[in-house]
């Protein structure tokens, strides 16, 4: 039995400017104890679907399970299989956050639960602040407080929806080693991130959604392998020519390109140098997740595109 079933996922709402479609058709499985990567652009729909799994939001069609069991039909068992992590910054300003974990385990009924609260206040790095109010924490210890929120009650499947968006190193380096120590113990993680290279780490399949339609679904190291070619990495101050420009990935003085062989190397590089451009710190890697994102998000789906996805 799949810990989480989207069955033919639909999810309409109706706009000024007519009918918005969020999510088309989304059908994938997660099985218990993996590591799940859902990965998509701003609006491609991510969060609706987790708002859906979470009973936050109704499908317009399909269902969801949860260990077997309907987000609608039974929700309060469905609901006590999941800790949700939301990308929101969301808390209560009148409790400090021992109280604040104290009465989400009683959300849920699990009384005598101090020495798990203790346990998350440390390996979150909270327990300094275990008596301190909501309201005089930073952003980043505010969203520690909710993945402790998530975890009070021990699901068996993790929902983490953008956990480390704008937070410290040291919050994601603490808050991955806690959450894979869980992993490894058979709790379900489902991610999403803008973070790729946490993804490609952590992740030991990966769904990827475009403007509401599931359009990659394969082992993290697949989707690695079927990536196209090695990528062209250096640094160069100037602009780069208009039909390199195109094809680049640019991040200040980092130029990124697809490189398939030794000859579209040598002829991105002679074409930089008679720009009048000097190149700097070249090397060449093999392609990262990233790569394999911009990929899938610019491909036809009309010529090829499933070439992403495994049977679902």
């Amino acid at each position: 039995m799949a810990a989480i079933s989207f069955q033919s996922v639909s999810k309409r709402y109706a706009s000024a400017r007519g009918t918005l479609q969020a999510l088309d058709n989304v059908s994938f499985d997660i099985e218990p104890g993996e590591f799940f990567g859902l990965l998509g652009p701003n609006g491609a729909g991510k969060t609706t679907l987790i708002s859906i799994l979470a009973g936050l939001a109704k499908a317009t069609g399909g269902r969801v399970l949860v260990d077997g069991h309907d987000v609608l039909a039974d929700y309060a068992i469905a609901r006590r299989r999941l800790g949700i992590v939301p990308q929101e910054l969301v808390f209560d300003p009148f409790f400090n956050v021992r109280e604040t974990l104290r009465i989400q385990s009683g959300y849920f009924g699990v009384k005598n639960n101090e020495a798990w609260i203790d346990e998350l206040l440390e390996n979150l790095g909270l327990a300094d602040k275990a008596t301190a109010n909501m309201r005089q924490l930073s952003g980043g210890m505010k969203r520690r407080v909710l993945v402790a929120q998530a975890l009070v009650h021990r699901p068996p499947i993790i929902v983490l929806d953008e956990p480390t968006a704008g937070v410290d190193v040291e919050l994601r380096q603490t808050l991955w080693q806690f959450v894979a120590r869980l992993n490894r113990e058979g709790h379900t993680v489902l991610l999403t991130t803008h973070y790729l290279e946490e993804a490609e780490a952590l992740c030991n399949r990966i769904a990827m959604l475009k403007k509401g339609q599931l359009v990659a679904l394969n082992r993290t190291s697949d989707l690695l392998r079927l990536a196209t070619g090695n990528v062209l990495r250096f640094k160069v101050d100037g602009e780069l020519p208009p039909e390199l420009a195109a094809q680049a990935r640019i991040t200040g003085r980092i130029v990124q390109l697809p490189a398939p062989g030794a000859l579209q190397i040598e002829q991105y590089l002679a074409a930089v140098r008679t720009a009048g451009l000097t190149v700097e710190d070249v090397e060449i890697r093999k392609a990262d997740l990233e790569d394999v994102f911009l990929q899938v998000m610019s491909a036809d789906e009309s010529s090829g595109g499933n070439r992403w996805q495994v049977p679902v």
